[in-house]
């Protein structure tokens, strides 16, 4: 990893309150505890303008509380075209999100729009807790894409 250069990291999901929070927190979290906080500048942003200006999902806080992470604070935000230029990776939680990180990006001209389980080896999406209410699953996913993209990370 280059200590001279920060790693910009943006995490995406539909609304901003579940999947992407959770991964800001988790990945700020991993980052924090490796003695790495200053490689990285990481945030979160949803696809969509519906959750713009609310807080995280209580499940997603209560799942974090649960395991002793801190909640980031955030506020949901929607990805703009100024992010693409400004983030190193762009990190979606499924193939939807994909879709609508590279049309509101203009494309991926830079290769920098990944999905979360990429990085695991697998194109699975992270399951979405909107719909299945199990932050659980959606926790296991999010802390093995961020883990696999933290060592990536190290390597570089």
């Amino acid at each position: 990893m280059n200590k001279n250069k920060q790693i910009r990291i943006l995490f995406v999901c539909h609304g901003n309150i579940c999947r992407s929070t959770m991964a800001e927190s988790v990945f700020t979290y991993m980052v924090e505890k490796a003695g790495l906080s200053a490689q990285f500048k990481i945030d979160s942003a949803a696809t969509s303008t519906e959750e713009i200006g609310n807080p995280p999902h209580y499940g997603t806080v209560s799942k974090l509380r649960k395991e002793g992470i801190p909640l980031v604070p955030h506020r949901a935000r929607r990805m703009t075209a100024d992010d693409y230029e400004y983030y190193d990776l762009l990190i979606g939680m499924d193939s939807a999100n994909i879709r609508n990180m590279q049309r509101i990006a203009g494309g991926d001209p830079d290769r920098k729009i990944f999905k979360m389980l990429e990085f695991c080896g697998t194109s699975h999406d992270v399951a979405d807790p909107w719909y299945t209410d199990n932050f659980d699953e959606t926790y296991r996913d999010v802390t093995a894409g961020c883990s696999a993209l933290l060592e990536k990370l190290k390597k570089v």
